[in-house]
């Protein structure tokens, strides 16, 4: 994936519409379903590249029970296409659910006849991860410090990042993603002066920003 300089995304913003006909049918306080309304609710969101996310919702009305519910999905760069993805049938008081692993990020819909949730958007993070040469270094020694973004993002800007006395992460330095077997690679070895903790972040169009777990490097002479 080529490098592209975008805005970090926490939490992606819900488009003006739902993409699609669906957008196109539905307004606001709108339910052609003579008063039956469809919801929509995402958990978790964000989720984190490769892991699941749990959709339900509940369709009201006096006809709720063993209807088809059908789930679209608009994946970015948003606006190619709502297709359908998954059906459910609604159980005696109208709740359905589905579990789905976004691969990017995507702003989900449902429907059941006339009736159309709201769109709900999940943000996917990138998955990061860090390995250090040595988490006890001596004051001075130089640390390698390496792991992998998932998925590929060749090319991305990795920042490593060390915790500040006030709790923030400051970046201190940066590398780029390379090709691996798996995924993306990330290398990048300095100096270390003092203890501190550590933690590796990126972010990309297609994806919110990853975090990696954090690491402590004890540093002694």
């Amino acid at each position: 994936m080529s490098l592209r300089t975008v805005v970090p995304i926490v939490g992606l913003a819900l488009p003006a519409a739902l993409p699609g006909a669906a957008a196109a049918d539905h307004k606001p306080g709108h339910n052609p379903g003579g008063g039956a309304s469809l919801s929509l609710a995402a958990t978790p969101a964000p989720v984190v590249f490769a892991s699941p996310t749990v959709l339900r919702g509940r369709l009201t009305g006096s006809s709720k029970a063993g209807v088809t519910v059908t789930l679209r999905e608009d994946p970015f760069p948003f606006g190619d296409g709502n297709k359908p993805v998954a059906s459910a049938v609604t159980d005696a008081q109208g709740d359905y659910r589905f579990t789905r692993r976004p691969l990017v990020n995507t702003v989900f819909g449902a429907s059941a006849g006339p009736n159309r949730s709201p769109g709900v958007s999940v943000s996917v993070r990138i998955r990061m991860s860090v390995r250090v040469s040595d988490s006890s270094p001596r004051v001075g020694q130089r640390v390698r410090f390496r792991g992998r973004a998932c998925p590929a993002h060749n090319g991305l800007v990795v920042a490593i990042q060390r915790r500040s006395r006030s709790g923030r992460y400051v970046t201190v330095r940066r590398t780029r993603l390379k090709a691996a077997t798996t995924c993306s690679a990330y290398s990048r070895t300095f100096r270390i002066y003092r203890d501190g903790r550590y933690r590796v972040t990126a972010d990309d169009a297609d994806h919110a920003r990853g975090y990696s777990r954090s690491r402590f490097l004890d540093a002694h002479r």
